[in-house]
């Protein structure tokens, strides 16, 4: 793994821990759930660790999927400029980062 794949990495990683340093969306499927499911989803998402080459083929942390009561949960981080409009010229420098996590059902996908 390269030091900016390490570094977007770590960054990726206390982002989706914390929801902190970016942006968190949801999709209205993931809206429409009960309260109770949505924290168990959110817990899910933050506790993840099932980082393998088929899901992280970069080694950057930046997908996952989990399983709640039975819903199929995906979530996704991308790195964006500051300004929002285009893909960060580089993720691994967070002064020049935006990052969202979207976290959708499945089916939404």
């Amino acid at each position: 793994m390269s030091n900016k794949s390490a570094r977007i990495c770590e960054l990726n990683d206390n982002f989706r821990k914390t929801f902190t340093g970016g942006r968190v969306m949801i999709t209205d499927g993931v809206a429409a759930l009960p309260p109770e499911m949505q924290q168990a989803v959110f817990a899910a998402v933050k506790t993840f660790e099932a980082f393998d080459c088929p899901n992280d083929p970069y080694g950057e942390h930046d997908f996952g999927s989990v399983a709640i009561s039975g819903t199929a949960v995906f979530w996704k981080i991308d790195a964006y400029d500051r300004e929002m409009q285009f893909g960060s010229e580089d993720p691994s420098d967070p002064a020049q980062t935006t990052r969202v996590l979207t976290i959708m059902l499945a089916q939404e996908y």
